[in-house]
This record gives structure tokens, C-alpha cells and sequence, in this order.
């Protein structure tokens, strides 16, 4: 029987999931792990939209985050705040999702609790921060190897890069995806989506993501199809892009969509799929892509091919997009490329194995810390 451990996760504004990626996974992972009898607790930002003190079993512990009046160093001050309360509460393990503002309270993590930090990518490589940011994240980075006793990584390239880097070893465990359900199936508008009669683009306004690239390879491309730009266009980049293509009534600016079962409709009758993220770890759309059967056309780099394999499209620059975009056809090979990656979302990538990978890692780093400690005691 495994022991049942009291765990609390950081590094998030909370649970349920109104941000990103490390939110979502700490829905699935808490929840899973109290079905599974352990004791969770997530720290959630004050101001964060479930006001309760429980959710799905789960201990809500609400901190004070100033973020909303002083900008981005608010961060680091709800994440101080997070520290020194789950220091009170003597958890068996804490675990850090990310590093960015919580590593440089490093010297205050709670003694006595297993530290394990989930590694995030490689955040310094956003073109978005200015050259200090990305020297301090660089730090931050050496920050949370320093003080975390055991690390995760969501990507093989990010397992090989702290390997290469520092010289430590990490515990690879992807995210999840779900397989879209006949549910989802029947909930989109078929008004709203004609099958496979437009191309699809998800993601957060950021030049990394290459939408530049994306987008400038349709354009010149002949294609009679519409493209379809899911993302919120507010901030600055978004709206040059939006300018930039302003002239092309074939592309469509739909802004951000958070009904899930719209958005996995859109991928799933999508004639392809561009994924053009490229960097960080094991993108969380990427795999609900594929869990939604979209066929998808990925940035060329090392962490797309690393899920992927040989099934996908791959391009690099607005050239090769507009190739795809002209000759990429739906016949038996790319059904197969399709039907091989929802294969990947029920093999590996499914929530039941990460919450399991998840667990035993856990459960193995307590038992660790726990031998360490008694053996530092005995000298």
C-alpha cells in the first residue's frame, strides 16, 4: 500500500484553472492525488475567482498577492507569502511549479518537507523579455537547482538540458491531455464550423510562437480557405499582427476562447493545425491537438519532435507554411498521422499515468529526504 502523504503545491495562481499551464496541471494532479488518499493543499492567489476552501477534496489556502497593484513584483511577494505559510504547516512535500518568482526565496523553503520543483522550459529563451529579465530568469533558473532537492521536467529536452547544464537529474512527466468526447463532438455550431474548410492557429500573442511566420505563409500562399487566429490580440505584438494582416479577409481574429469544447471542435474540423510554439516544454494545446485529432503542421524544434515524432508537419520559416498550406492533402497517410497521435494522448500523455507518474515520485522523494534526514541525525 502506498503512504499517504500531506502535499501542498505552489508556483500557481490557483485552482480551478483560469490562466495556464501549471494551473491546469495542478487541477488534475491535486485532485488526482486526493482520489487517490493523499492530502493536498493549493496556495491560490487572493484574488483569485473560486473563493472556497475546498475544491474536489482539495485544501484551498487563499494568500495575499498584490500583483493587481503593484504589477509583476506582486509576484514575488505572493509567492513569499506562500512560502512562509507552508513553512508553519510542516507539510511531507512541497512541490514548486516553476521557478520565476518563487527560487530567489530559495533560503525560506520549508525545512523538514521535500522540495521537488517542476522545471518549467527554458524561460529565458522569450524573445517577450527584455536581455535583464532574461538574465535574471537565467539566475532564477540556477536559483531553483540550487535550493529544490528533486526536480521534474515536462519535456525530454528540458530532462537532457539540466542534465548537460547542472549536472542533476530530473524525473521526466509530460502533461495530460483528454481524448475529445462524443460530448464535445455534439456541442459546436456546424453553422460556426464547416469540416476541414479553414486552417488554425492557437495560441498567446508572443513572437516565439511564430505567427509572424505562420500567418505571412498563408498570406502568400493561393489558398481559398479562411484562417482562424484564436488568441487574445490586446497586447502590443497582437495588434501589429492584427495591422499586418489586416488587408487578408481570409484570416480571422477570434481573440481568446476558453469553452474547451468550442476550441477542441475548432481543432478537431480544422483542415490542419499550426502549432508554432517554440520554446518551453511539452505544450498543454499542442497535446489537446492531438487528443482533438487535429492533423498538425509544428514549428521544426527539438521540443514539437520530441511528441510529435513523425507525425506531424514540420516547417521553420513563412516559405515552408505556405507550402504546406498549398499541397498538404487528408488522405489515408495523414489519417494516419492523425489516429497515431490520439494513440500517443491514450498511451502516454493521458491524465491517469501522469497523476500515477506523479505520485510515485512523490511518495519516492519523502522517502528519500526522510533517510537522509535520519542518517544526518545519526552522525
Amino acid at each position: 500500500m502506498t503512504m499517504k502523504l500531506r502535499t501542498a503545491i505552489l508556483g500557481t495562481r490557483g485552482i480551478p484553472n483560469y490562466y495556464g499551464g501549471f494551473e491546469h496541471i495542478s487541477e488534475y494532479v491535486s485532485a488526482g492525488l486526493v482520489k487517490r488518499g493523499h492530502s493536498v493543499s493549493v496556495y491560490n492567489s487572493h484574488n483569485h475567482p473560486y473563493t472556497q476552501d475546498s475544491w474536489n477534496g482539495v485544501d484551498i489556502i487563499h494568500c495575499y498577492d498584490p500583483e493587481y497593484l503593484i504589477g509583476t513584483a506582486g509576484q514575488f511577494i505572493y509567492d513569499m507569502n506562500c512560502l512562509l505559510d507552508a513553512r508553519k504547516r510542516k507539510f511531507d512535500v512541497v512541490l514548486i511549479m516553476g521557478y520565476t518568482s518563487s527560487s530567489v526565496w530559495g533560503n525560506i523553503y520549508p525545512q523538514g518537507s521535500a522540495i521537488i520543483t517542476n522545471m518549467d522550459g527554458m524561460e529565458w529563451k522569450r524573445s517577450k523579455y527584455s536581455k535583464p529579465v532574461q538574465r535574471f530568469l537565467r539566475y532564477a533558473e540556477k536559483l531553483a537547482v540550487k535550493h529544490s532537492q528533486y526536480y521534474i521536467s515536462d519535456s525530454m529536452v528540458i530532462k537532457s538540458y539540466l542534465k548537460d547544464k547542472y549536472d542533476v537529474t530530473s524525473q521526466y512527466i509530460p502533461y495530460g491531455a483528454d481524448v475529445f468526447s462524443t460530448e464535445e463532438r455534439e456541442q459546436y455550431d456546424a453553422k460556426e464550423v464547416l469540416k476541414e474548410d479553414y486552417f488554425l492557429l492557437m495560441a498567446r500573442m508572443e513572437p516565439e510562437n511564430n505567427i509572424d511566420a505562420i500567418l505571412a505563409g498563408f498570406n502568400s500562399s493561393n489558398s481559398q480557405k479562411k484562417f482562424k487566429v484564436l488568441g487574445d490580440t490586446g497586447n502590443r505584438f497582437g495588434k501589429f499582427i492584427v495591422n499586418k494582416f489586416a488587408n487578408d479577409e481570409r484570416i480571422e481574429f477570434k481573440g481568446a476562447i476558453f469553452d474547451t469544447p468550442k476550441v477542441r471542435s475548432l481543432q478537431n474540423n480544422s483542415y490542419l493545425y499550426f502549432h508554432g510554439h517554440s520554446v518551453g516544454g511539452t505544450n498543454p494545446s499542442l497535446l489537446e491537438a492531438m487528443g482533438s485529432e487535429a492533423l498538425i503542421a509544428a514549428h521544426n524544434n527539438p521540443f514539437n519532435k520530441s511528441v510529435l515524432n513523425t507525425d506531424a508537419f514540420y516547417f521553420s520559416n513563412a516559405e515552408e507554411v505556405k507550402h504546406l498550406v498549398e499541397n498538404v492533402q487528408r488522405h489515408d497517410f495523414e489519417k494516419n498521422m492523425v489516429m497515431n497521435n490520439l494513440h500517443k494522448i491514450q498511451s502516454q500523455f493521458n491524465w491517469e499515468r501522469v497523476i500515477d507518474q506523479y505520485e510515485t515520485f512523490i511518495v519516492e522523494c519523502y522517502k528519500n529526504s526522510n533517510y537522509e534526514r535520519i542518517i544526518a541525525d545519526q552522525r
